[in-house]
């Protein structure tokens, strides 16, 4: 199951644009458990821009890992907008990497909402500017999709690496 299917695939053309624009990438992960670090580190050579993936599950993981407020948690949920801009940043600032990209979504086959159903997910990505240029910036997006959990799971991965590449592209 290939919902991004690409000839070259997502994760080797990220691969190729952060070696082209000489920059790094961590990730923090919820609801896809380590799969967009995965899918990067599938590319050979990976390890000259791939720096790290944190897989946090629970709120206490996000709290104590990534030092997600715990007031977002409580008034937001864990899939929400703040939640994946902190997560973004998190990854980017912990790792000190040019990019921080973050997953926070609900898999399924239970726990959506009419608000959130099965098959949301939030992305970010966070950009480190240079110091005092006022160019760091996150921008988070929200997706639904469909599918069983293992596709939900895969979808919002490549997904995640989509929005990567396409914030690369526009910083060049």
């Amino acid at each position: 199951m290939r919902q991004f299917a690409s000839d070259p695939p997502v994760e080797e053309r990220v691969g190729e644009a952060l070696r082209e624009t000489d920059a790094t990438v961590a990730t923090a992960e919820s609801a896809t458990g380590g799969l967009v670090g995965s899918l990067l580190t599938d590319v050979p050579g990976s390890s000259d821009y791939f720096d790290r993936s944190l897989v946090a599950y629970s709120y206490d993981a996000k709290r104590n890992l990534l030092a997600v407020d715990r007031e977002i948690l409580d008034r937001e949920g864990a899939v929400s907008r703040p939640v994946a801009r902190q997560l973004a940043q998190a990854a980017r600032d912990t790792a000190d990497t040019t990019w921080g990209v973050a997953t926070t979504g609900i898999a399924g086959p239970s726990g959506g909402t009419d608000g959130k159903p099965v098959g949301t997910v939030y992305v970010g990505v966070a950009y480190a500017g240079e110091w005092g240029s006022g160019t760091s910036q996150t921008t988070v997006e929200r997706y639904e999709f469909d599918g069983t959990r293992l596709e939900c799971k895969e979808r919002f991965a490549r997904q995640a690496l989509a929005d990567l590449r396409a914030e690369i592209e526009t910083r060049r």
